[in-house]
């Protein structure tokens, strides 16, 4: 049997070290609690507005009114208390941190830079800086929660409501609630929210949910239809097969939310690199404070206090901390709104740097729907009962190659005798019938078992398996598959990003050289064997070139793992792909593969426009500060201008069109 089966994934996701969780750790629970954000997940402003109207009432007092009484203590006072609901957030963060050993954080930059300018009596600049870094951070937090909240809205369709039918009685009930085997009744324009069968002879359903693509898609009686898909036309009924928190939709629901648990290198390399620059620029602080004692005529301790407390604001690492992570997940949400599933943002890395994509033709190139052609046995063998026991035994096998031949023959007959099934991998199936070997597969398959045949295999144009009964060649059957209508401009799409392509098949390698030809890709193998496809993938890896490898199936896992990035076509229907893969295309359309790609460079982009903006910015005021040149303000407006900035950056991705 030809060798097109589904795609297992090998690889061993990248597990962040240690250091780099607990960094992790501490910058989620940031989101929630630092200033301006509500343990419940809310974005309140509420202290940034307190403390903006007091911060105003005194500098009005200090600049425009001027009373005789707005001296010493009184004036302290009124800053102090504009100071306590932003600051004193911030101070309980640099506290918490510190207790778990995660001393040098953004939060005692702030806290020491704050404290110090009330030291030396700048009272306004304290209280500034902390309001605008609290909006900044909240600002930051409301970024996070809409992109999160964006993904949740485009995948999490379903309704919280069904019509289940009891004793033919309509009677609404929570989906959460629904027990397998109950019968759901949709109606036209609503939602399924849960996974089930259709009972209903026919519907018409936008999957658009789960697949990213509005087209109608028809579902006959018997086939399986996912939580989320859109009853177009006419009632239906669903008879629930799998419990609510166990859906598809479920599953790529948490995919995508849980995505960003596997960090990117770049991510990981900011995380360390920030809690060894913070406590690198503490130092420095200290030597700005103290050093020019030892080198300047006229030291005033008060005005090289203020430079190093300028130099401590701007430091503050915070726009690459959480722009950078953003600037991924807005990455993920982009691909997920093109049906696109990304494990982690890590593969959104590798999938940027992909310099050869290798695919398997059945299911990935072509629709995997086999039709029998022709069927061509020998006058001395009984044609029906031959196709009855290659009916019953493809029965057993997974394979499109066994649906093409049930839909041909018919029903199965489960009467037949069946002994000592095996798959073959890369040959086909063989079973021990009435006492004697019973197989179907490829060619190679009888030359493996010794068996002569008196046709040349090369001459047909389609699909064949070969039958062999009782040592003797019977006969052969050819199936054909049609090539899917992006398959042609995804090969072009993948050219134009300067990306090679190559197609690995265990079929006759003359239907793959048809296929190859009709959609513009050069280098293409047939009649190949597990290990065949891999020997092919090491042979591209020697020339030092990334390579990603896409499939439909769960038996291509050694070829997969030795891929850098694993690509599965998931369709609507095969759990173990999207478990198993990478990158999830959820429609099958190879065009994704190409998009996949697109995405990938364009986040790792806008990341690195991030880093850059961030590092020249605050390299240009921390030398301002540090020569006396820069006030608090103008540090702490370029401090918050630049994480702003970056997160600003960081969501537009989410805006982009790919297609």
């Amino acid at each position: 049997m030809t060798q097109h089966t589904h795609t297992s994934h090998g690889h061993t996701c990248c597990h962040d070290d240690e250091h780099a969780e607990h960094t992790h750790h501490n910058h989620e629970q940031n989101e929630h609690d630092h200033a301006g954000h509500s343990h419940e997940g809310e974005v309140s402003f509420l202290p940034a507005i307190i403390s903006f109207i007091l911060l105003g009432i005194g500098l009005t007092l200090d600049n425009w009114i001027q009373p005789t009484w707005f001296t010493g203590w009184i004036r302290m006072a009124l800053y102090l208390v504009a100071y306590i609901p932003v600051g004193l957030p911030v101070m309980k963060e640099a506290w918490e941190s510190i207790l778990k050993k995660d001393i040098f954080s953004e939060f005692l930059l702030m806290s020491i830079a704050t404290v110090g300018a009330f030291g030396i009596g700048e009272y306004p600049e304290g209280v500034a800086v902390m309001l605008f870094y609290a909006v900044g951070e909240s600002f930051q937090s409301l970024a996070v929660k809409r992109a999160k909240s964006n993904i949740k809205s485009l995948l999490d369709q379903r309704p919280d409501t069904v019509t289940v039918m009891e004793n033919n009685q309509p009677i609404v009930k929570k989906a959460m609630t629904v027990s397998v085997g109950e019968i759901i009744q949709l109606k036209a324009g609503e939602k399924l929210a849960l996974d089930g069968e259709l009972l209903s002879e026919t519907a018409t359903f936008n999957t658009s949910a789960l697949t990213g693509e509005s087209k109608p898609d028809t579902k006959r009686k018997g086939e399986p239809v996912l939580a989320g898909m859109l009853n177009l036309n006419s009632i239906a009924l669903v008879k629930v097969t799998t419990a609510y928190q166990d859906s598809k939709l479920s599953k790529i629901l948490d995919l995508v939310q849980n995505a960003t648990k596997q960090k990117a290198p770049t991510e990981l390399f900011i995380r360390k690199f920030a809690n060894i620059y913070t406590p690198i620029v503490v130092g420095l602080a200290v030597a700005i404070t103290l050093l020019p004692y030892l080198l300047v005529a006229e030291y005033h301790f008060q005005e090289w206090l203020y430079r190093a407390l300028i130099f401590l604001v701007i430091s503050c690492p915070c726009a690459l901390v959480i722009s950078i992570p953003l600037g991924y997940f807005g990455g993920i949400g982009a691909a997920s709104k093109n049906g696109i599933l990304f494990k982690g943002s890590n593969f959104l890395d590798v999938i940027a740097t992909i310099q050869h994509v290798v695919m398997d033709k059945t299911g990935t190139l072509t629709e995997g729907v086999f039709k029998v052609q022709e069927v061509v046995i020998k006058d001395t063998f009984d044609k029906n009962h031959l196709l009855q026991i290659v009916n019953a035994l493809e029965s057993k096998s997974t394979h499109p190659v066994a649906t093409a031949i049930h839909e041909y023959v018919g029903q199965i007959d489960y009467n037949i005798d069946l002994q000592d099934i095996e798959e073959i991998a890369g040959y086909g199936l063989s079973a021990t019938v009435e006492g004697k070997e019973f197989l179907i597969g490829n060619f190679k398959l009888l030359e493996k078992k010794g068996i002569t045949y008196d046709i040349d295999p090369s001459q047909i144009v389609y699909t064949v398996l070969a039958i062999a009964y009782a040592g003797q060649f019977v006969g052969y059957i050819t199936i054909a598959d049609s090539i899917k209508s992006d398959a042609s401009s995804a090969i072009q799409q993948l050219h134009k990003l300067g990306v090679k392509t190559t197609m690995l098949s265990g079929d006759k390698n003359s239907v793959v050289q048809y296929v190859a030809q009709q959609i513009g890709i050069s280098a293409a193998f047939g009649d190949l064997l597990p290990e065949d496809k891999v020997n092919q993938v090491k042979a591209i890896k020697v020339q030092h070139e990334t390579v990603a490898f896409v499939g439909d199936g769960v038996n291509d896992a050694p070829v997969i793992a030795l891929s850098d990035a694993g690509i599965a076509m998931g369709g609507l229907g095969s759990d173990a792909t999207i478990e198993t893969a990478d990158i999830v295309i959820q429609d099958d359309k190879p065009s994704k593969i190409a998009t996949a790609i697109i995405i990938g460079k364009e986040t790792k982009r806008i990341v690195w426009q991030n880093i850059t903006m961030a590092f020249v910015v605050k390299a240009f005021v921390l030398m301002l500060g540090a020569g006396g040149l820069a006030t608090m303000w103008e540090a702490v407006f370029a401090d918050v201008g630049v994480a702003l900035l970056a997160i600003l950056n960081a969501i537009r991705i989410q805006r982009m069109k790919f297609q």
